[in-house]
């Protein structure tokens, strides 16, 4: 086989390993544009290698996309975007493959919104063992060789790291079907367009929360508490209005969609997302609200939502 032949060969090695690559790196970093970035560095590692001397090339590249996540989240910026508190994770639609793995409940889990963003509480090694633990089934002696640690080390960033988790989560116990989901968010949706206070907050739990990123015109997250609130900030917030449309350059249809496997309301002008709302839930009340309106966290969304039927929307003129 010629040089040509050998590079094409190792090319297509790579190119059928990059979905599960990018999954790993959304998981590591929450963000989308990120992980494309740290697996095109990958990439360019791999083309520089002495490729016939890696005996086993997903082990070798799944360390060097971690590393290379690793020092993204270690980096001077990441640390201050984070610690300022600006950053949410980027909201991926249910189907694309950047979600990665979904068989078990702890792969679905890993890559929620919910504990993407209580994985900010971790250390970066704490939340690469966490991920290639949950999310990959790593065992502890492969997790202890890509991160260079040993294998008690790697059980006990997993304690810790399942541990942190566990408290910061206010809810635990039985989710809604999705069916119940469904209804629940729809009926929050209609409350907040026609105005209605008490439904509102009957639909919130006592200790809800709602974050938004302020559609990226903020340096830091806007956070609300206590369901009377959260009814006030949903109403103005589903409001149409004409500024609105304006802004949006016309009027929007208002979809329901499932984001990293959480209900979501999706607010679409001419086929480009411009703003999402996704909620975690009880098995009956609302728990969570996340609002994402910066264009950067909407890109491969938008993307994906033009290739995707999105059905018949809740609103068609908002």
């Amino acid at each position: 086989m010629d040089s040509t032949a050998v590079d094409r060969f190792d090319t297509d090695r790579f190119e059928a390993g990059r979905p599960r690559l990018a999954s790993l790196a959304y998981r590591l970093l929450g963000s989308a544009a990120d992980a494309e970035d740290a697996v095109q560095d990958a990439f360019l590692h791999w083309q520089a290698a002495d490729r016939g001397r890696i005996r086993v090339p997903e082990a070798w590249l799944t360390k060097v996309v971690t590393n290379l996540c690793l020092d993204r989240l270690r980096s001077a910026q990441a640390r201050r975007e984070r610690t300022m508190g600006a950053w949410l994770p980027e909201p991926l639609l249910d189907g694309d493959p950047m979600l990665g793995p979904a068989d078990t409940f702890e792969q679905r889990e890993s890559v929620s919104l919910a504990v993407l963003t209580l994985m900010e509480r971790l250390s970066p090694q704490e939340r690469a063992v966490y991920v290639l633990r949950e999310a990959f089934a790593h065992s502890h002696a492969e997790i202890a060789d890509i991160l260079g640690i040993s294998e008690s080390a790697s059980q006990q960033h997993l304690h810790r790291a399942r541990n942190r988790i566990t408290a910061a989560r206010r809810h635990t116990g039985a989710e809604p079907d999705p069916a119940s989901a469904r209804r629940i968010v729809e009926e929050f949706m209609l409350a907040a367009v026609s105005g209605r206070t008490e439904r509102l907050v009957a639909l919130l739990t006592d200790d809800a929360t709602a974050i938004s990123d302020g559609a990226g015109l903020t340096d830091k997250l806007l956070r609300y508490e206590t369901p009377e609130r959260i009814a006030a900030i949903a109403r103005a917030g589903f409001k149409s209005t004409r500024a609105k449309q304006r802004r949006a350059g016309g009027p929007s249809a208002v979809h329901y969609a499932l984001l990293n496997g959480a209900p979501a309301i999706l607010f679409v002008p001419d086929d480009t997302v411009i703003g999402a709302v996704t909620f975690d839930l009880t098995a009956s009340r609302i728990t969570t609200v996340r609002g994402i309106a910066a264009p950067e966290r909407l890109t491969r969304l938008t993307d994906a939502w033009r290739r995707y039927e999105g059905g018949t929307p809740l609103i068609t003129d908002w």
